[in-house]
C-alpha cells in the first residue's frame, strides 16, 4: 500500500467521523431525528465488506485516480 493510499484511508476515516460527530451533536442540540445519520453510517460501514460499496471511497477514488481504488465494486 502506497503513501498515497494511507492518506485516502485516513481521509474516509476522517469524513466518517466527522458524520458520527456531526450527527451526535445536531440530535443534542437540535432533535433526536439527526441521530439517524449516524444510524445510515453505520449500517453502510456494516454491509460495505459484503457489498465492496462505499459511497467515501467512491468519492475519494474519483478525486484521488491516482491511488489504488478501494471498495470500488469489484473483488
Amino acid at each position: 500500500m502506497s503513501e498515497r493510499d494511507v492518506v485516502k484511508v485516513q481521509v474516509h476515516d476522517g469524513i466518517v467521523g466527522l458524520m458520527y460527530l456531526a450527527s451526535v451533536l445536531l440530535a443534542n442540540q437540535v432533535g433526536l431525528n439527526w441521530i439517524y445519520i449516524a444510524v445510515g453510517v453505520a449500517a453502510l460501514q456494516i454491509v460495505s465488506p459484503f457489498t465492496k460499496f462505499c459511497p467515501v471511497y467512491t468519492i475519494l477514488n474519483k478525486f484521488m485516480p491516482d491511488t489504488t481504488p478501494i471498495q470500488n465494486g469489484s473483488a
